[in-house]
């Protein structure tokens, strides 16, 4: 694949979390060109209300896909997927792929079953997670724990600040004392990025599983005959929507996962400034 017909993918999220998807896709998918927003300015979204996480979504998905010709959108972020994706699909006519938590695999993993659902607040309480617990998970008992506090955590990890383990700990002390549960869902795309410390709270568990490798081969899937819309060499870059207080660790962090920039992205007019790595 020459560098002109090189599809452009981007990952979106409220946060960092959504680095642990885009991760599983380039190690399936090394040639493509990626780009990465994250809307910090609306970080988390779990708190947020439905109908500001659609508007922003939308709008900031349209901005880039304007400076960049999108092949196709990965909303890598559980709570926005619940609520944006049929909005994204009525605007845009390439593929929009959702994050939707691994409930099948691990219910198809668990010998005990009896399964956890590690996610946030927003992701826990709406109406599609309980359906797909029905749907796949039926013959398990299924704990659930909504946290806004872990992708937190995470989000502090990846922006290079150290985390306390007993704050996580604190977070899964429900789950502490149930020796049978040993399967769990990471349900919401941060999580992976503190799975260590996760595994270190929870030693009975035998299997932790995310949606970033099933993420990675629909992907490919769908990209396998696309027409690419730019044939303009580009640079892999990352947007946010806020300043960063702690710019040159995160810039360290997007240069060691392969993007070249880092680009603060008013949401309501234009593009305001890039930061180079120091």
């Amino acid at each position: 694949m020459n560098i002109q017909s090189k599809p452009t993918i981007l990952f979106f999220d409220s946060g960092v979390g959504g680095f642990s998807v885009y991760q599983e896709v380039k190690q399936l998918l090394p040639d493509y060109h990626y780009l990465y927003c994250f809307d910090n300015a609306y970080f988390p979204y779990s708190e947020k209300p439905e109908e500001g996480i659609v508007e922003r979504t939308l709008k900031i998905c349209q901005r880039i896909d304007k400076l960049c010709s999108l092949d196709l959108i990965v909303i890598a972020c559980n709570t926005a997927s619940t609520v944006v994706l049929p909005v994204l699909r009525k605007h845009f006519s390439i593929p929009i792929v959702g994050t939707v938590p691994a409930i099948k695999p691990a219910a198809e993993q668990t010998k005990t079953k009896h399964i956890g659902l590690l996610a946030t607040k927003g992701t826990v309480k709406r109406q599609y997670l309980s359906d797909l617990i029905d749907k796949y998970a039926s013959f398990c008992r299924v704990e659930k724990i909504g946290s806004t506090k872990l992708v937190e955590l995470a989000e502090l990890k990846l922006h290079g600040y150290s985390i306390d383990l007993n704050e996580i700990k604190a977070e899964l002390s429900e789950w502490e004392n149930i020796p049978d549960l040993d399967a769990v869902v990471l349900g919401c795309t941060h999580f992976p990025l503190i799975k260590s410390e996760i595994q270190q709270c929870l030693p009975q568990v035998k299997y932790f599983i995310d949606s970033g490798a099933a993420i990675a081969k629909r992907v490919k899937s769908l990209l396998k005959d696309v027409k690419v819309r730019s044939k303009n060499q580009m640079n892999s870059q990352v947007f946010c929507t806020k300043p960063l207080v702690k710019e040159d660790s995160l810039l360290e962090l997007i240069h060691s996962l392969g993007f070249d920039k880092l680009t603060l992205l008013d949401f309501d007019s234009e593009i305001l400034c890039e930061f180079n790595k120091k």
